[in-house]
């Protein structure tokens, strides 16, 4: 089987660091938005862009914490990062939030898809859908579609889907996707972070030719406050920390868990490809085979079948679809 998932030797490992990805490329000029830029990975990713001279635009949930914590950095680079409200988990959020984007004129360079939760305790959102879903994929895929004029506009723009290693845990769910019949909070974040990477696949496919390309990404494993909702007692029988808190060796830094995102939103090594899920700053193997170790993407997270069937679903959900009136009507 044909497959782009293959490693390209990009010279940088799983423990470089988004300051070091980006030595050498100048984005000024550029525009970014980092969802969740603000905290985690996502605020080492908002600090390295604008580092490196793009203006960044960080949707927020807290406005409010969000300011406070880029203050935080300290540095000139605080100047070419703004703050705006934003709600994945509500639709009329991420409408108003496109609206006033658009409405300002400008293009979108990068958009990395950074913000999310996992394996929260069941929650509802908007018309009873699984939270995760709903924050992780369909906020982001409403968000992406709402922007498309901007994101198109110059033909060369980047959309990056922050996924995980937990995608190889299930497909979508298609008979009960929002966990009607059932709550699991692992196979809810799993089927989450299988639809980041069927989308990056599906807009890759239908934004090439206006030059916009996707990629999805794997941070690796990372201590942050995406592990709210986990107990201490849970993370040290799962081997993520030991009785007094420290990270596993296996663990990232912060600053390390941002590089593969953005690594994928600027390498030029990249140029001409898309469509490809990425982890420790290089393109992932397929998973599966005994003598790649351990990582990769699973063939049923990158099945394009499977990718445009969730864009369908998902464009049904949302009611958003930048690409509907271009695709033509079936018979």
């Amino acid at each position: 089987m044909t497959t782009l998932q293959r490693k390209m030797g990009s010279g940088y490992g799983m423990r470089s660091t988004a300051e070091e990805v980006l030595r050498g490329i100048d984005l000024s000029g550029k525009l970014a938005i980092v969802t969740g830029g603000y905290s985690g990975i996502g605020l080492e990713t908002t600090r390295a862009l604008a580092r490196a001279g793009a203006r960044v635009v960080v949707p927020a949930r807290r406005p409010a914490a969000a300011r406070e914590a880029i203050a935080g950095l300290g540095g000139p680079e605080v100047d070419r990062i703004e703050v705006d409200q934003l709600d994945l988990g509500d639709l009329d959020s991420v409408r108003d939030f496109a609206e006033r984007f658009l409405a300002s004129g400008r293009r979108v360079d990068l958009l990395i898809a950074n913000a999310g939760i996992m394996a929260c305790p069941e929650t509802r959102v908007g018309p009873g859908w699984e939270a995760q879903l709903a924050t992780n994929h369909l906020g982001h895929f409403a968000l992406v579609n709402r922007l498309w004029p901007a994101v198109a506009r110059d033909g060369a723009a980047r959309v990056v889907a922050v996924s995980s290693g937990a995608h190889r845990i299930t497909g979508i769910r298609w008979d009960d996707v929002h966990f009607t019949r059932g709550y699991d909070r692992w196979q809810a974040y799993g089927q989450a972070k299988a639809a980041n990477v069927l989308f990056a696949v599906h807009l890759d496919r239908l934004g090439r030719d206006a030059g916009v390309r996707a990629f999805s990404v794997h941070p690796g494993a990372i201590l942050t406050p995406l592990q709210r909702h986990l107990t201490r007692a849970e993370m040290i029988e799962a081997g993520w920390i030991d009785e007094h808190g420290t990270a596993a060796p296996t663990f990232k830094t912060p600053e390390q868990g941002a590089a593969t995102q953005v690594w994928a939103a600027t390498s030029p090594r990249l140029a001409g490809l898309g469509g490809v899920y990425c982890e420790d700053c290089d393109v992932a193997e397929l998973a599966g085979d005994a003598d790649k170790g351990p990582g990769g993407v699973a063939q049923h997270a990158i099945d394009p079948g499977e990718a445009a069937r969730l864009w369908a679903l998902s464009a049904e959900l949302t009611g958003v679809d930048a690409f509907a009136a271009a695709r033509p009507r079936e018979a």
